[in-house]
């Protein structure tokens, strides 16, 4: 019998895939477990319309991660962030991802989760620095930090 999968089985398939299985199998356990359904000439048609739907919001995500890539590139986009440091520009503590995120939210109104930005380590020292950024997969961007002294 062949069925289109409704949710990831682990070995079998994932959502959207259509594969032959025993009729047992799928009667017994996948349809009536709702991870599956069969697959009428109706299903596929649902099924085909669902990738492609999907396929058109992937694209508009790809397309909003390469505007928000531009706009974090722009030469005016710069991080602001003060904190206490000694004579030796080495900062009392250090400027993490979760501080960097708030504050390109507060001064340019752009949300970005701390964990996209892919910093190794916390910045400890004042100046500028490049932090890059993985927006979508595929666009990578980098945001400029400037550490000042307070």
């Amino acid at each position: 019998m062949k069925i289109i999968f409704t949710q990831n089985v682990p070995g079998k398939g994932k959502i959207g895939d259509v594969k032959d299985v025993s009729d047992g199998y799928a009667q017994n356990f996948l349809i009536k477990k709702n991870l599956a359904k069969q697959a009428t000439p109706q299903a596929l048609k649902q099924e085909e319309a669902r990738k492609k739907n999907l396929a058109a919001e992937h694209e508009k995500m790809k397309e909003a991660a390469e505007e928000l890539k531009k706009q974090l590139e722009a030469d005016e986009t710069i991080v602001k962030i003060g904190s206490k440091a000694g004579t030796d520009s080495r900062l009392f503590g250090s400027v993490t991802s979760k501080q960097i995120g708030d504050n390109l939210e507060k001064q340019f109104q752009i949300k970005i989760d701390r964990r996209k930005l892919e910093m190794n380590d916390s910045l400890r020292t004042l100046g500028f620095h490049n932090v890059p950024i993985e927006l979508f997969p595929g666009v990578n961007s980098r945001v400029r930090v400037q550490i000042y002294k307070l």
